[in-house]
């Protein structure tokens, strides 16, 4: 009698919400929780092994340098099936991962060793580890440094030499790219636009003596600037190049390597936990502003970090709007009847619709018809190259506004509706007209139901991918959509995006192992971007949720 009472009392269903929430909660902080140990985990400069190893069965012992990067028991009947020559006293074997680096001199990052073949272990001191602008890390030994082929330092003395060389080199190499972007990717864009009005010229019949000798003048002071530019960049690269530093790789194999090729040089085996902290919070940073390298398997992802917060602004701009006009139509201005009701049902359907859907419909009208229109009309000297007519960020952003307007409407009306009556007859009895009441009375109190509208399509919208591979996201943008070349926001731009580098580092990467840790870097990058995003937004519904809660009371 007393458990038919507690049921029908409805306690008993809080407690099962309860624990499912609190179970749902915790199963979304473990997620998170493992992607951000594998994923932060990348950064942390590892102790860097040297062994003698021999394999099962062989009598060849060689020497091994690398990383510990996995563990994995496996059984002797497996490895016995492999071909392997197992012991019979053992019933299980582990098996270590090395990462092996030296790709250029073995062929591969990793091999997987017996922990039973590997003697001999230390964690010698004077092992470097370099990052690499190509063929991923080296670990070896310092011999010499190098300038223009004269040996300068060795020994001892080359390892702050070598530091302070790869400091000037990266200093060289920063002026150098800061010359390709910025100054020659502005006159690269100048002559382009030289280009295209010439051609606007051409089909207008408009182009005389004195407009060619005009655009000739233009042309050839850009050239002139080039031809500047050209020079200091080829000096700089001469003076990057100059440096050279001798390694020895873990077999003995001599390797000489240009400074220049080097990004950074650490001894991992003779830092401290403070010397280690410092080094992680360079890697973190390098990850967040530098550009990509090596198929996206090395490097930084700050193009895609710009690309995705720069799209969800822009769709934010265009969806709120459009869905606040939309909702107040509904609850204001229609007719509370079948139709209105056909359209709220049609409303709450679309935002259950796939999102490839809306993918595909934007390629289809927003590209092939609507660019394609827009170039014809306005952009015919470009023509046969596409401007508008190719997907972009300007398509992407509409694409994902419309996956999200839905949400944005449902939100909206529901904060409508919520709005006493008694506060729209006071306005109106007073003298102000519906636009007025409307403006000054009903959007000021639905904005927190607004902004919950916002929320959640930033949320829905920044880690979509699907419709994005149609519409705009590619795999590597040479330049970022924003820049200081006028108009200076691009719209007509490919993109790089957060959740399309996930998907193309995990699973289009030639290097799966090398890329697995990044796949969880660039996750839970993704998760926190969503965040800090959400956050901006829900502190300021907060604001505004106050500042009107006197008027709802």
């Amino acid at each position: 009698m007393k458990t038919r009472e507690y049921f029908k009392s409805g306690e008993a269903w809080v407690w099962l919400n309860a624990g499912t929430v609190a179970i749902s909660l915790i199963m979304v902080i473990g997620v998170i929780g493992l992607i951000a140990v594998r994923g932060l985990g990348h950064f942390w400069p590892a102790d860097v092994m040297q062994a003698s190893y021999s394999a099962p069965g062989s009598t060849q012992t060689e020497i091994v340098l690398g990383e510990i990067y996995d563990r994995k028991f496996d059984t002797a009947a497996r490895l016995k099936e492999a071909g392997l020559n197992i012991p019979p006293n053992k019933d299980s074997i582990e098996r270590i991962s090395l990462k092996l680096g030296n790709r250029d001199v073995t062929g591969m990052d990793f091999r997987w060793v017996f922990a039973d073949g590997l003697s001999d272990i230390s964690y010698p001191e004077d092992i470097v580890a370099l990052e690499r602008l190509e063929w991923g890390n080296f670990y070896g030994r310092l011999v010499s440094i190098s300038e223009n082929g004269t040996e300068v330092a060795s020994g001892p003395a080359a390892w702050d030499e070598l530091q302070a060389r790869i400091e000037r080199s990266n200093a060289l190499l920063e002026a150098t790219a800061d010359i390709e972007k910025n100054e020659i990717g502005k006159i690269n864009y100048g002559i382009e636009k030289l280009r295209l009005e010439e051609r606007r010229l051409v089909i207008d019949n408009a182009l005389t003596d004195a407009a060619k000798a005009d655009l000739q003048a233009r042309r050839d002071e850009l050239n002139a600037n080039y031809g500047v530019l050209s020079e200091r960049l080829e000096a700089l690269k001469a003076q990057a190049d100059r440096d050279s530093v001798k390694l020895t790789a873990g077999q003995g194999q001599e390797l000489t390597l240009k400074v220049s090729h080097i990004v950074h040089a650490i001894k991992p085996n003779d830092l401290n936990a403070l010397q280690k902290l410092a080094v992680y919070f360079h890697n973190v940073w390098a990850f967040l502003s530098g550009d990509p390298r090596e198929a996206n398997t090395e490097g930084g992802v700050f193009p895609a970090i710009f690309g995705t917060v720069l799209m969800v602004l822009i769709m934010t701009v265009m969806v709120t709007p459009m869905g606040v006009i939309a909702a107040i139509y509904l609850r204001e201005y229609a007719n509370q009847g079948a139709v209105t009701q056909v359209v709220r049902i049609a409303v709450n359907n679309l935002a259950g619709v796939p999102s490839i859907v809306y993918g595909v419909f934007g390629l289809g009208f927003f590209v092939y018809f609507l660019g394609a229109n827009i170039d014809q009309w306005f952009y015919p000297e470009a023509a046969p190259a596409p401007v508008f007519g190719s997907p972009g960020l300007l398509w992407a952003s509409i694409t994902l506004a419309l996956l999200t307007l839905p949400v944005v409407i449902v939100a909206t009306e529901e904060g409508l509706a919520r709005i006493p009556r008694a506060l729209k007859e006071g306005s109106l009895a007073l003298g102000a007209t519906k636009a007025e009441t409307l403006w000054r009375v009903v959007l000021p109190m639905a904005t927190p139901s607004i902004m919950t509208g916002v929320i959640l399509a930033i949320a829905r919208a920044a880690g979509e991918v699907a419709p994005l591979m149609l519409v705009g996201v590619v795999k590597l943008a040479p330049t970022l959509p924003l820049d200081g070349n006028a108009p200076f926001l691009h719209m007509e731009r490919k993109f790089m995006h957060l959740g399309f580098h996930i998907y193309d580092v995990g699973f289009q990467s030639p290097n799966v192992e090398a890329a697995r840790p990044l796949v969880y870097a660039t996750a839970f990058l993704l998760v926190a971007v969503v965040v800090a995003l959400n956050l901006g937004a829900v502190g300021l519904r907060n604001r505004l949720r106050e500042k009107y809660k006197a008027l709802e009371s």
